[in-house]
């Protein structure tokens, strides 16, 4: 890939540096030889990236090895929030890319990157995605919520939240215009096995924290019944992926089918504890 143009800026030495130059992409694997592949060759322009792995046991760590600029710390997975702080401890340069392992980094992307201030009054960015199914881009969606993967290293901190991970970040925050692709190819059998330990803990977090600190969607959850069915209607017609096809129906299918999960997950666990 084509590195974009940068923009250059000067340091408070007044050295020349560009944004590009300052920033780390951070990314965990597990098992992501379907996908790690095609995210490394969009970060071409990085001079090092940190990759920490939970110790795959398939093609992941071989991919890895052929990319010069790659280096893989190993650490047993125990919560999304302390493995993406074993990372933030692992980087050295002020700006921190942080990705999952099946994100495409848009050309429009990187070139909106190089033009940002090095030393801005801005300390981190949010990205919007566009979700594919097998490798074919949905109409935009927004189930998925813009996430902050750029940041500056010194202001940020990860904490758990449920099944996922939260970025706590002391400063001034913006979005930028362009996307990043969610492009996760893995086998279903993988996405199922994902779905048994994401919900246990999502179950867990909606059973614990008090109904009046959780938003309107993790309310709906709680009801149980309700969410399958309003997901389905969300995002089938309000969205509008009933026009992407066949595409558009498996990726309703799929969240329609986590929801359910979900449900079963939390009737059990109220079972559990009436009994």
């Amino acid at each position: 890939m084509q590195t974009p143009t940068t923009q250059n800026w000067s340091n408070s030495d007044g050295i020349s540096t560009s944004m590009l130059e300052q920033i780390t992409p951070l990314i965990l694997t597990y098992n992501e030889t379907p996908n790690i592949g095609r995210t490394l060759e969009c970060l071409t322009w990085a001079k090092k990236i940190i990759v920490i792995d939970s110790y795959s046991t398939d093609t992941t760590l071989e991919i890895l090895q052929s990319y010069s600029q790659v280096n893989v710390f190993q650490r047993e997975f125990d919560t999304h929030g302390k493995q993406w702080n074993y990372g933030l401890e692992q980087v050295q340069s002020p700006w921190i890319l942080s990705l999952d392992a099946d994100y495409v980094v848009t050309d429009d992307l990187i070139s909106e990157i190089a033009t940002l201030p090095v030393d801005g009054q801005i300390d981190g960015y949010f990205v919007k995605f566009k979700y594919c199914v097998f490798g074919q881009p949905v109409r935009n969606t927004r189930i998925l919520p813009p996430r902050q993967v750029l940041f500056k290293k010194s202001k940020a901190t990860y904490i758990d939240d449920g099944h996922t991970q939260v970025l706590q970040l002391t400063g001034k925050s913006d979005v930028l215009s362009a996307y990043i692709y969610h492009d996760d190819r893995k086998p279903f059998s993988r996405w199922l096995w994902a779905q048994e330990r994401y919900t246990v803990l999502e179950a867990k977090k909606l059973l614990e924290t008090p109904i009046n600190e959780l938003d309107w969607v993790d309310r709906i959850r709680r009801q149980k019944i309700l969410a399958p069915w309003l997901v389905f209607i969300y995002c089938l017609i309000l969205e509008g992926w009933i026009f992407d096809g066949w595409r558009g129906w498996y990726y309703v299918f799929q969240r329609v089918l986590a929801e359910t999960i979900l449900a079963i997950r939390l009737i059990e666990a109220e079972s559990f504890k009436s009994n």
